[in-house]
């Protein structure tokens, strides 16, 4: 593998057991090196560049280890998380998200005047306001067609569609059509990238060069083929990796490098014990799976629902946590799991390195 210094902090002589108060979210730098390296190892052999998705860890310190890793720079969802990236000395960034209204537009405009930046677009009405945004800029902004290859959301649904957004945003001044992206539907990886490949060939015989063509999604990374047209992958989720990522198959809980610590405060029942992390730390989300995730040192125990502040686990083994217990849950969801605590801590195996902000975090704007 790619053996690229990444920059991260070592770890101090301290156990993180005793240092961090509970509830707390641990990131164990050791994995997440080994997740970076495996990532740009697998897009390198597909023959793609790799922009990471920063919404998952919303960490400067951990996109500038991707970047060190081989990434050709960031994706964010939102401009907050991207004025963050740039404050950080980024200067690569793609924001996958319609950009709709005049204060989101005049921030975007200054932004564009910071780092390179790309946008996305999937209807008339978006690529007109980025273009009065644009009207009288120093230089041409990147403008990406969003497509819709079955996640149902954002996006035209057929490559025809692509092309005729493709020649507006060519005839718009200071806009530069780069080429064409979406976020497949788990499970669809391959298959969107077919469509892109359709979509990318019927647009540059209209005589449109096509730079980009961009797909995305950790559930499919590592089950993805090699795709003629396709340049660029944007994987988010991989870094952490989380509990419904393992339940997938796309990796293994050896590769979550995202745990919530948490102290049992109750047992007042057999098979039942209570803890200190519910919904303000722990997402909600299930995708499909029951309960809300997985405890690390007990097999036997689920977590099976949150309020607020408690976690009710439920135990099938005689032996019941102990109140004052710390349990490691591996959460199903990681990236919502970021944006709920003002700083995670990081650690590397049983060593404390230190808390680390959420520079990003609350950036929903």
């Amino acid at each position: 593998m790619n053996a690229t210094p990444l920059m991260l902090p070592e770890a101090g002589p301290l156990r993180w057991r005793n240092v961090v108060d509970t509830p707390a979210v641990l990131i164990d730098l050791d994995v997440v090196e080994r997740n970076i390296r495996r990532c740009q190892e697998q897009c390198d052999k597909l023959g793609v560049t790799v922009r990471p998705h920063i919404k998952t860890h919303k960490l400067p310190l951990l996109a500038h280890a991707q970047l060190a890793a081989g990434a050709v720079g960031i994706t964010a969802q939102k401009i907050g998380e991207a004025e963050v990236m740039a404050d950080a000395g980024i200067d690569d960034i793609l924001i996958t998200y319609n950009i709709v209204g005049d204060r989101k537009l005049e921030r975007l405009r200054r932004l564009a005047d910071r780092c390179r930046l790309s946008v996305v677009a999937d209807s008339a009405s978006v690529i007109e306001g980025l273009a009065r945004a644009f009207a009288n800029a120093r230089s041409e902004i990147d403008v990406l067609v969003e497509c819709d290859t079955g996640m149902q959301r954002c996006g035209v649904l057929t490559p025809e569609e692509a092309l005729k957004l493709a020649r507006l945003i060519s005839d718009s001044p200071r806009l530069r059509f780069a080429g064409v992206m979406t976020y497949p539907a788990p499970g669809l990886g391959n298959a969107a990238s077919e469509w892109l490949d359709d979509a990318a060939r019927l647009i540059r015989e209209a005589g449109i060069e096509t730079q980009t063509v961009s797909s995305g999604g950790t559930p499919d990374l590592y089950a993805m083929k090699r795709h003629a047209s396709l340049t660029e992958y944007r994987p988010g989720s991989y870094i952490y990796n989380d509990r419904s990522l393992a339940a997938a198959g796309a990796c293994g809980v050896e590769d979550c490098a995202l745990t919530v610590l948490t102290t049992v405060i109750s047992s007042p029942a057999r098979g039942r014990t209570i803890v200190d992390a519910g919904t303000k730390v722990l997402t909600s989300d299930l995708f499909g799976m029951s309960g809300y995730g997985m405890v690390l040192e007990r097999a036997d125990c689920s977590v099976i629902s949150l309020n607020e502040e408690h976690g009710r686990i439920e135990y099938a083994s005689e032996q019941a946590p102990v109140v004052g217990e710390l349990l490691r849950i591996v959460p199903n969801h990681a990236c919502v799991v970021s944006n709920m605590v003002d700083s995670v801590h990081l650690v590397r195996g049983e060593y404390y390195v230190r808390a680390e902000p959420v520079a990003a975090r609350g950036q929903i704007t």
